[in-house]
């Protein structure tokens, strides 16, 4: 009987211990795994800090040799291509952005309902491009000159160690 007593205390302890490690939801010192679970389980639990740099979403190829930047946070306004999906090679114009569900939806990108009716399609910023950015904010504009500039800097250090 005690035996059997502590095996169920020992399965308890094993529950408890497995709970604890689960509660834990977000871990900083993440530094990237192969294993998509984990991967979709970091993006899931991600704060909104975070969620908001997965949010980014290519440049065309004219705005990258502009701007000397690969990607860049979308914003409500920007114009974009789609590049995958249903849609593909439609354009259209951010209406809104949801940081927490990781989506964008596009002007003119609706389907129609069952009832008849029409709804936006939500869609993920990784099958977009952007075409043409919403230079509206100062701050956006500012932060990006000032990479373009960092990113100068480093290039140069580089070919000076040639």
């Amino acid at each position: 009987m005690q035996g059997r007593l502590w095996s169920d205390g020992h399965q308890w302890l094993r529950l408890l211990q497995a709970y604890i490690k689960m509660e834990k939801k977000f871990s900083t010192a993440w530094k990237g795994s192969s294993q998509p679970r984990k991967q979709r389980k970091y993006i899931a639990n991600a704060p909104l800090h975070i969620k908001r740099k997965l949010l980014s979403v290519n440049l065309s190829k004219e705005l990258r040799k502009k701007y000397g930047r690969r990607n860049i946070p979308i914003v409500k306004g920007d114009t974009v291509k789609i590049m995958r999906g249903k849609f593909k090679k439609k354009t259209g114009k951010i209406i809104s952005v949801f940081t927490k569900r990781t989506k964008v939806t596009i002007d003119g990108i609706q389907v129609k309902k069952q009832d008849g009716s029409k709804a936006f399609i939500k869609l993920q910023p990784s099958n977009l491009q952007i075409t043409e950015l919403n230079l509206n904010d100062k701050k956006r504009i500012k932060n990006m000159k000032t990479e373009t500039k960092e990113k100068s800097k480093k290039e140069e250090a580089k070919e000076e160690k040639k």
